[in-house]
């Protein structure tokens, strides 16, 4: 008994160790930050990336394979943007109060009310003239980190809302033109990939048309506008979609 009792250690240094142990395991992706939280390493990171890039300049409508590149990719972009936020006064509640966008939490026949114009009505409009529904927006799942998981997240369901402002459809043309802006505001890599590359699916006319009209207004907007995640568009419903243009920067459509 007095030769177990030596070799015994104290539980306050098991505790401890434990936690250090949790902590390098958290901190080498050991095990789910988040729910839906999928571990892993920077070689699996980099394989996604390559699997998912190939897979969606196939199809840019692979939404899923858009999804893993934009969060294998954004390790320098997401850190950047939930900066922007955490130093906009609203970017920041929206940080802090996380709110979603999706169907259980709009009030659709609201929204429909809402007079023509207002930003409420044309979202719907939009999502019923395309046949898209906020709830196709898929979870965050390789960000590493539970708060860069919620900036990307916030990304992806304020894109149609983005389509919405921009006035722009979602045929391919349309999506080329808000990765164009996307890709000035955010950095996100997987939006540099689609405004380089979806163009290769236009034809001739159409690839006039992005190149001398849409493109260089895309990017003007892009870089006059102030942080799109910096916007609690929960809260501005009834408001214009030209006043909010106004305020955020958004140059009128060509």
């Amino acid at each position: 008994g007095r030769a177990g009792l030596s070799r015994g250690r104290p539980r306050e240094e098991e505790d401890e160790e434990e936690e250090e142990e949790e902590v390098m395991m958290e901190a080498e992706g050991g095990f789910p930050l988040y729910p839906g939280h999928i571990p892993t390493s920077p070689l699996q990171k980099a394989l996604l990336a390559a699997g998912s890039a190939l897979a969606a300049l196939r199809d840019p409508y692979r939404h899923d394979m858009v999804a893993v590149l934009g969060e294998t990719t954004g390790c320098l972009a997401l850190p950047s943007l939930r900066d922007k936020m955490k130093h906009h006064p609203e970017g920041y509640r929206i940080l802090q109060e996380r709110p979603r966008i999706r169907l259980s939490t709009l009030d659709m026949e609201r929204l429909r009310g809402l007079p023509d114009g207002t930003l409420g009505r044309e979202y719907v409009r939009f999502l019923e003239d395309n046949k898209v529904s906020p709830d196709t927006r898929m979870p965050a799942k390789f960000v590493d980190d539970e708060e860069l998981a919620y900036v990307i997240q916030r990304y992806r369901e304020v894109h149609d809302l983005m389509h919405t402002l921009l006035g722009m459809p979602t045929n391919m043309l349309g999506e080329i033109v808000v990765k164009w802006f996307e890709a000035v505001q955010t950095g996100l890599p997987m939006c540099i990939l689609g405004a380089a590359f979806g163009p290769v699916r236009l034809n001739t006319r159409k690839l006039q048309v992005l190149a001398t009209e849409l493109v260089p207004w895309a990017i003007r907007s892009g870089r006059n506008a102030s942080c799109i995640l910096n916007i609690y568009y929960e809260q501005r419903w009834e408001q214009s979609v030209e006043s909010l243009r106004e305020e955020i920067g958004i140059l009128p459509p060509p």
